[in-house]
């Protein structure tokens, strides 16, 4: 499939995290594509060495790093090791994330404490990591993953939902105190994506044709085409697009 080719991208050092598959691998994909110099980070080995595999042929091979983002210990030691691998970085996307369904009554607080530090911590404690490179750049972007899924306010989704709502505000506050800088924030959000994982847990053929019904477009969102969002978001192309949500669903929302 042909894509756009962004210029500006070649050779910017992007962080993506969960990228070792789904959506998330879809966006190292995309970036690689662009010639961009890619750091992925994951906890699923094999999904993420396949990738690495798949894709080593290409320009600029993007590289694994294990890292588990609940520990925010993990992020600070790892963070200094990407830079010296690669250099300051440009560009970073914070997909990582976990949508495991919960009924309320079930709900404790150490399982709230986990599925925060899933979906919701690490995003700052990331950005929190590259701002710097991106000052002394003079400028960069950061991309932020959300969801459809609280938009819809759909079951069983108490905390992820809590979660990727907060990370809407989270971009606000970002874009508004890294803006004078010169360093982008959005957020993406995704509606229903045919990846493994939905298609193997939760998109059911019934399923299925309930959200085509819903959708203004009767096909199902890929993973590349909220990486092709995300890649231009990355780009000098939307150099004035700063603390909005894009979303990249359809027309289901």
């Amino acid at each position: 499939m042909s894509h756009t080719v962004y210029p500006s991208l070649r050779n910017k050092r992007v962080i993506v995290t969960g990228g070792g598959s789904g959506i998330g691998a879809a966006i190292v994909e995309a970036f690689a594509q662009q010639g961009a110099r890619v750091a992925f980070l994951d906890i699923a080995d094999d999904d993420s060495k396949e990738l690495e595999r798949k894709l080593a042929a290409s320009g600029t091979p993007p590289r694994y790093y294990r890292c588990d983002l609940k520990s925010v210990d993990a992020i600070h030691e790892l963070f200094p090791r990407i830079r010296a691998d690669l250099g300051g970085v440009d560009i970073l996307v914070n997909n990582a994330a976990n949508d495991d369904r919960h009924a309320l009554q079930d709900i404790t607080e150490k399982y709230w404490d986990d599925r925060i530090a899933v979906n919701l911590r690490h995003l700052l404690f990331c950005a929190q990591q590259v701002v710097e490179d991106m000052k002394t750049a003079g400028g960069g972007a950061i991309v932020n993953l959300g969801s459809v899924s609280w938009h819809l306010a759909l079951p069983d989704l108490t905390i992820y939902q809590t979660a990727k709502a907060g990370i809407e505000g989270l971009t606000r506050a970002l874009a508004r105190d890294l803006g004078s800088f010169g360093i982008r924030v959005n957020c993406v959000i995704p509606g229903g994506v045919r990846t493994p994982r939905q298609m193997k847990l939760w998109h059911t053929p019934d399923e299925e044709q309930r959200m085509l019904g819903l959708q203004c477009i009767k096909a199902r969102v890929e993973p590349s085409d909220v990486a092709n969002m995300i890649v231009f978001l990355s780009s000098d192309d939307a150099r004035m697009c700063t603390g909005h949500e894009y979303f990249v669903d359809a027309g289901w929302r």
